[in-house]
């Protein structure tokens, strides 16, 4: 197979920081190469000296098809065949979906823009890839999937030989993420090198042909898939070793925290029982449209049930806003922590006391400077989230640390019960350990918890119980300690 891209010996440097040292790769035409390593390893400034963004150090070569290139600019790489689909898709959300595939291709002139001639370009690319989406629709109103398609067409329009897809599944559900692994199979039977970039290690495995794994900004090396497997590839992104055991503690005496009797929305779920009791995690997992979600909301007070009850130590709730469910002692952390989580143009500080403003609140509505610092250093000390300075904005943090972040306001509040809905998406898997371990500190100290993942080894390894839902409705429970992966990977699709 012949070499589209050989990196040699790249390096980069930012002030006191080695983020990259004489790294060098390779990238073949029509194979599916995977960049794993954890957050600040050097992914990302790899990723921008392919596209033009940043230049390496001198002593480096970048070789695409045979040319050498000191470094890149981003006109240079696009005009090479090489696209980058970040994480956000980096989409406009007012313009349409034709709009978006076609925006880099200068389809316009002294007579104004060609609009038919976008439209072709359009579905032109769609066609490539095997899809079918409304040309006409703003992409503002499309899901998650649909969106990381638009960005899948823009790449074709753009001839890609090279697509770099920086966690492009995220955001996905199980069943969205089988679908797009099935598309990048699709692009290399088509030739197109697919770099895919991921924390979800079981994805990398399932659609690698060779993994390289970056740590401190150096190498380790350039693996096999097929000799891989997640213990083995997270020692080499860590060092370290990870080991999750089932659970096998009894929690049938304890106090029932959450008890909920039919409960019932039109469209969303139906007939809903569950009991979580003081320190119990309670998994629940399930395809896209099981409802996980609209029970969780429902739960927080978001999404009012049209019938059944709720019991929360045994008094009956009804509940008509989330300020209400915090008030009863329930909280909730958003699978969305960007947009529902964190307001990331904000201070860390004020992320992690903005659900506690009225308990630290004094005269004239005034918080003491002192007992604000106090309270946020403790949470920053106890839930070791890594910052230099907690009056940064939030968004200057890691995903791991942004998590932490978002547990930090909640447990302020000192929850009875806590939902925590796909806590460890776009987290790297030392940080996912530290959540985890958080969790099962607080289920530790009598906090009920909800687990809501599509990720089956989450739940799995991270509950004491476990929910299947499916159409709206609870369809399966297991004990973790009497279950295996594949016997709930068959429940869910069922």
């Amino acid at each position: 197979m012949a070499s589209f891209l050989e990196l040699t010996n790249i390096s980069k440097r930012f002030g006191g920081v080695q983020a990259l040292a004489d790294v060098s790769l390779t990238l073949e035409a029509g194979e599916v190469h995977c960049l794993v390593g954890e957050n600040g390893s050097g992914k990302s400034t790899l990723i921008k000296i392919i596209s033009g963004v940043q230049a390496p150090e001198s002593g480096g070569h970048i070789v695409i098809e045979g040319r050498e290139y000191a470094h890149l600019t981003p006109v240079e790489s696009t005009r090479c065949g090489i696209q980058v689909i970040y994480q956000d898709l980096s989409l406009f959300p007012n313009l349409t979906v034709a709009e978006n595939i076609a925006v880099g291709q200068h389809l316009g002139g002294f007579h104004g823009v060609n609009w038919d001639q976008i439209r072709q370009v359009a579905k032109k690319a769609m066609e490539r890839i095997g899809v079918s989406l409304d040309l006409d629709a703003k992409v503002s109103d499309l899901s998650i999937a649909n969106r990381q398609l638009v960005a899948i067409c823009r790449a074709m329009a753009a001839d890609a030989k090279l697509v770099i897809m920086d966690e492009p599944t995220a955001s996905l559900t199980r069943h969205e993420v089988d679908s797009l692994l099935s598309l990048v199979r699709d692009l290399k039977r088509k030739n197109i090198c697919i770099v895919f970039v991921s924390h979800r290690l079981d994805e990398v495995l399932e659609v690698a042909e060779r993994v390289t794994v970056l740590r401190d900004g150096k190498k380790v090396g350039t693996f096999d898939a097929s000799e891989m497997n997640n213990r083995k590839l997270g020692v080499l992104m860590t060092g370290k070793e990870f080991h999750y055991a089932l659970s096998e503690t009894d929690l049938s005496a304890q106090e029932t925290v959450l008890s909920v009797r039919n409960l019932g929305r039109s469209g969303d779920y139906a007939g809903i029982n569950l009991d979580v009791r003081a320190g119990e995690i309670v998994g629940i997992t399930g395809l896209l449209g099981s409802g996980r979600t609209e029970l969780a909301l429902s739960l927080f007070g978001m999404n009012p049930p049209e019938t059944g009850e709720i019991r929360l130590r045994g008094k009956a709730l009804a509940l008509k806003s989330n300020r209400e469910a915090i008030d009863h002692g329930i909280a909730y952390v958003s699978e969305d922590r960007l947009t529902m989580g964190l307001v990331l143009e904000q201070p860390i500080s004020s992320n992690a006391i903005v659900t506690i403003l009225d308990k630290l609140a004094r005269r004239f509505n005034l918080i003491p400077a002192d007992e604000r610092s106090e309270t946020v250093d403790r949470w920053v000390k106890d839930l070791s989230i890594k910052v230099s300075n907690t009056e940064n904005p939030v968004k200057t943090l890691s995903g791991g640390n942004q998590q932490r972040v978002v547990l930090a306001k909640w447990m302020a509040t000192s929850p009875q019960l806590l939902i925590l809905d796909s806590p460890t998406v776009g987290v790297d898997i030392s940080a996912k350990d530290g959540i985890y371990e958080i969790v099962r500190g607080l289920a530790a100290k009598g906090v009920a918890v909800i687990l809501i993942s599509d990720e089956i080894p989450e739940v799995l390894y991270h509950s004491h119980r476990i929910l299947i839902m499916r159409n709206g409705k609870i369809t399966g429970e297991f004990d973790a300690h009497k279950s295996s992966e594949d016997e709930l990977r068959v429940a869910v699709n069922a």
